[in-house]
């Protein structure tokens, strides 16, 4: 009675994951990797979908319970800070042939985020999209 409460318990948290994932690609979301403890270890980082509303880009992580957003970056708070192509063991925990950005957000710690390059030039081009004078690093 108890293995098949916990069983149908572990198949309803399963289908959770899989409709929150699949609503959040459908609704024009991209996968993406984001990592916020950075190091030179190259860990911490955790897959995601990630989806452009207005001025924010939110995202959810694939293994949270969380209904909503995990993090919430506002396009008027980043500033480009680096990029770079993943390495050693990061090159497994992100999606294939993904390219690593790292922002500072206005009065937040840096941030990476890695995508593949298509996705990246939409993140790119949403982010450069901002109407005149929203972004001061911009002008």
């Amino acid at each position: 009675m108890v293995v098949g409460a916990v069983l149908l318990l572990v198949a309803a948290v399963l289908v959770w994951l899989a409709v929150r994932r699949l609503r959040a690609l459908r609704s024009g979301g991209v996968h993406a990797a984001l990592r916020t403890r950075l190091d030179d270890s190259g860990k911490g980082w955790h897959l995601g979908v990630g989806r452009y509303q207005g001025d924010e880009f939110v995202w959810f992580r694939v293994l949270s319970l969380r209904p909503g957003p995990d993090r919430i970056i506002s396009r008027s708070a980043l500033e480009i800070a680096d990029r770079r192509d993943p390495s050693g063991p990061e090159l497994y925990t992100m999606p294939p042939s993904s390219r690593v950005l790292r922002f500072r957000e206005t009065g937040a710690a840096e941030i990476e985020i890695a995508m593949s390059p298509d996705a990246l030039t939409g993140f790119l081009s949403w982010l450069e999209s901002a109407p005149p004078g929203r972004l001061p690093w911009a002008s």
